[in-house]
């Protein structure tokens, strides 16, 4: 009973302190959530809601990640030579990608291959699907996947959203790429991870 009385005490305190408030005051004390943005609607034919459809279910689950054939002796030593030996074989971009999943920046990889991904799609909607999908998971400050891009690439990307094409995040791939070509390969060029699987191919396969 004392606890119930105490809460009235603190209600009727409350309604007491509001009632002396100017309204503009009362306002600002309300919790209240902020009135909802108008939604836009959009109608969309029937062609448009299966392509959408399609693409929805093509995209669920792949987590911007392409699967990885293991690399072969020669691919692998030639990795070295340079940075586009490794991004232009798939066994080097996974490896690569699992060393920059221990830095704890996979997201670099993920947002270019996402990238190199929307580059291939000529259907607009599912272009501007993409897109969307793309600046939320790597853009957005919102993101715990967001990539580091200077505020000139940020405006550019926000001027092409305007109206997104496969290409909108073309400078914004760019520049991602030359962050882990002179941050992240030189290390993984001499890491453990990269000896060990040379070695790991350079042993002879066990006998059956």
């Amino acid at each position: 009973p004392w606890v119930r009385s105490g809460w009235r005490c603190v209600r009727d305190r409350c309604r007491f302190i509001r009632k002396q408030l100017p309204v503009s005051s009362k306002r600002a004390t309300e919790w209240e959530t902020p009135p909802p943005t108008p939604l836009t609607l959009t109608v969309r034919s029937e062609d448009e809601t299966i392509q959408r459809s399609t693409f929805e279910r093509r995209t669920e689950g792949t987590n911007n990640c392409e699967e990885s054939p293991k690399p072969t002796l020669e691919d692998a030593r030639s990795w070295p030579m340079s940075f586009e030996k490794v991004m232009k074989s798939a066994a080097g971009r996974g490896c690569f990608r699992q060393f920059l999943r221990t830095e704890f920046s996979e997201e670099n990889m993920m947002f270019w291959f996402a990238c190199e991904e929307l580059k291939k799609e000529t259907n607009k909607i599912v272009v501007e699907e993409k897109v969307r999908q793309i600046y939320e998971d790597f853009i957005s400050i919102l993101s715990p996947k967001e990539v580091s891009l200077d505020s000139r690439v940020r405006e550019v990307i926000h001027r092409n959203m305007l109206e997104p094409t496969s290409h909108t995040f073309d400078d914004a791939q760019q520049q991602i790429y030359t962050l882990m070509q002179r941050d992240s390969y030189p290390r993984y060029m001499n890491s453990t991870a990269y000896t060990d699987l040379l070695k790991s191919l350079e042993e002879p396969p066990p006998e059956p």
